[in-house]
């Protein structure tokens, strides 16, 4: 039998790309199939990945009654896919900054290891059209995540996954805290901590082409709390792997 891979869609306000990615998503492969996370979108989206669905039994739908976050909507996603026995779960963006070529790597990826993270900051990956700023603060989040936390990956706020599904089954899912980008830290870390192999593939992230980023001031300073926290939590488990190996 056959590995089926499912590929959660978080979308808010995403009526101008949830149609053209989900096509884009399935040609890939024909395990694929896609979870439609909504947000109760006042564009419809909610009412397009409907249609969407009801015309590809390949597509289906979650509406939440409000906007409550990226990492909640994740989190649903991901008790899911548990929950209907996905073999591996992808988190994707749904605007394009994600390329839905780069899920043929991740499935390949993924048979070496229990979580493929998509980097923009190893050999072979980039970003396209962010403002020098933006980039700035992105690329030295990442360096200041590894400082504080010993996570070994170069794009630790990388939103493009892929999971064995054992992995996200061990982790207390409603015990994350984080909500905005620094949900993918803690994921990371979480499962790190549990010994699960983490290997990272390059991928060029493109700024969305339609749609309003969801990018603030708000997310940032959780990420700067977050990993603080996380660093903290990091300490036991990095000295018992400082001591052991001086043994």
């Amino acid at each position: 039998m056959s590995k089926r891979a499912l590929v959660l869609l978080p979308t808010y306000n995403e009526k101008d790309n949830v149609a053209r990615i989900s096509e884009q998503i399935l040609e890939v492969d024909e395990r694929i199939e896609i979870l439609v996370v909504d947000d109760n979108s006042p564009d419809g989206t909610g009412e397009i990945a409907d249609q969407l669905a009801s015309a590809n039994p390949r597509i289906k739908v979650m509406h939440r009654l409000e906007k409550k976050g990226l990492g909640r909507a994740y989190i649903a996603g991901f008790k899911y896919g548990i929950k209907h026995k996905y073999d591996y779960i992808f988190e994707m963006d749904a605007d394009f900054s994600h390329q839905p070529r780069y899920l043929a790597d991740h499935l390949r990826n993924i048979q070496t290891c229990d979580i493929s993270l998509g980097s923009r900051y190893i050999d072979g990956g980039g970003v396209e059209n962010w403002p020098k700023i933006r980039l700035a603060i992105s690329y030295y989040a990442n360096v200041y995540s590894w400082l504080v936390t010993g996570l070994p990956v170069r794009d630790a706020t990388g939103g493009f996954k892929c999971f064995r599904r054992h992995v996200l089954e061990s982790l207390k899912l409603d015990s994350i805290r984080s909500n905005g980008y620094s949900f993918q830290i803690e994921v990371s870390f979480r499962a790190w901590l549990k010994g699960f192999t983490i290997r990272e593939i390059p991928i060029v992230f493109v700024e969305r082409e339609a749609g309003t980023s969801k990018f603030s001031r708000r997310i940032i300073f959780e990420a700067v709390y977050m990993v603080l926290y996380l660093g903290l939590k990091s300490i036991p488990f990095r000295l018992k792997r400082l001591f052991g190996k001086s043994k």
